[in-house]
């Protein structure tokens, strides 16, 4: 065997090395599209479901949303409507209670004026309080007397 021979049979046998080692990759390459596309179908068999039954909840979550704000702007309808009776009550009645209840204090307290001085007239008199610049001493303690 010539050299040109020899190189010959290197270069086949490299040849072969490299078609089996591209065929192997071939093979696994091939599996694996296979697994992905596999695994895409099942991805697809599961998301489409649930992507309906989030879409039928976000269409449930509006509609609640929906409720939600008529009862608000109901609330705030009933809120104002309370106020305006509030004002209108505290206007109507608000001014006359007070000069009622005004009177009615003026009066108490001028019947107990009157209950006050005629107790003061028949009672014993009182002891004069002794005054220290700034405070008000308290008069001293009576004795009971027994009847």
């Amino acid at each position: 065997m010539t050299g040109g021979e020899v190189a010959g049979i290197l270069v086949a046998v490299f040849w072969a090395i490299l078609v089996s080692f591209l065929a192997v990759v071939l093979v696994r390459l091939a599996q694996t599209l296979r697994a992905t596309t596999r695994l895409v179908a099942e991805v697809t068999e599961q998301a489409v479901p649930l992507l309906a039954d989030a879409s039928a909840t976000v269409r449930s979550a509006q509609t609640q949303l929906d409720r939600v704000d008529a009862i608000a702007s109901d609330v705030q309808e009933v809120t104002s409507n309370a106020s305006a009776l509030s004002t209108t009550v505290a206007s109507t009645f608000g001014g006359p209670l007070v000069k009622v209840a005004a009177f009615g204090y003026g009066v108490r307290r001028a019947l107990s004026r009157e209950n006050r001085d005629s107790r003061e007239k028949t009672a014993a008199p009182q002891s004069r309080r002794t005054v220290v610049i700034g405070r008000t001493l308290p008069s001293p303690r009576r004795r009971k007397q027994k009847d």
